[in-house]
């Protein structure tokens, strides 16, 4: 009896094993009558930070023809391969808009560093002219932690503190996911947003609420402009380029 018992139980097994590689072989016939499509080739830039192709330069240090701003011309200086915010000039913003993309830029705080807080090297990248990802000189400086380099203002703090001196070039890289709407016109999917600074991860698929505090547009749509926050402060950016996604 127990024999016969063990031959049902091997028998059953092999009928499994037999279903199984089936399965598998069905799947590999299928892949191959179906392949999947052959990725785009995308060729990098020489190094990490510069634009690979297909990326859109926003600015390279020459000009600010891409931008507009307050009267329909943007105030800040450019000298040196970068620009600077000039105080009471206005916002800046790109002349196209965007949707999902993956975003280089560079920033400088001042240096010297003067004020504390909020009132030290302040600025902002607000994507689609609607969200925002805080500049500050937070290096040995502290504020409220949503409102931090690195936050998603007034929603997300940075997972860490990254910062480098004031002075010193830094970068954020960030993956923007635009939201999602219904035939409708219903958010039916907030937008998202990954952010590196300086290489180190501080924002991780960070979901926002809507439009952040001094927002240009206050809705949500599709797409906007990238936006550069004149707060008051000689901040200095440089190496903007985007892809859209």
């Amino acid at each position: 009896m127990r024999h016969e018992n063990t031959g049902r139980w091997w028998f059953a097994g092999l009928l499994v094993v037999c279903a199984f590689l089936g399965v598998q072989r069905f799947a590999v016939m299928a892949a191959e009558q179906n392949p999947p499509p052959t990725p785009t080739v995308v060729q990098p830039g020489a190094t990490n930070d510069q634009p690979p192709s297909y990326a859109i330069v926003l600015f390279d240090g020459t000009d600010l023809s891409k931008w507009s701003g307050k009267d329909g011309q943007p105030g800040w200086k450019v000298e040196h391969g970068y620009v600077e915010v000039v105080k009471k000039s206005g916002p800046i913003w790109t002349k196209q808009s965007f949707g999902d993309c993956q975003l280089h830029i560079e920033f400088a705080t001042p240096d010297p560093p003067t004020g504390q807080g909020q009132g030290r090297g302040n600025s902002g990248v607000y994507l689609q002219g609607r969200y925002e990802v805080q500049v500050l000189d937070s290096y040995h400086s502290t504020t409220y932690a949503n409102g931090q380099c690195g936050a998603i203002y007034g929603n997300h703090p940075p997972l860490v503190n990254a910062c480098r001196p004031p002075g010193q070039w830094q970068t954020y890289d960030i993956l923007f996911f635009a939201p999602r709407f219904d035939p409708q016109g219903h958010v039916i999917e907030k937008p998202r947003m990954t952010v590196l600074q300086n290489g180190v991860l501080i924002q991780h698929n960070a979901d926002i609420k809507g439009p952040t505090t001094a927002a240009r547009f206050n809705d949500m749509q599709p797409t906007g402009p990238l936006l550069l926050q004149d707060h008051g402060h000689p901040v200095r950016y440089r190496n903007i380029w985007i892809r859209r996604l």
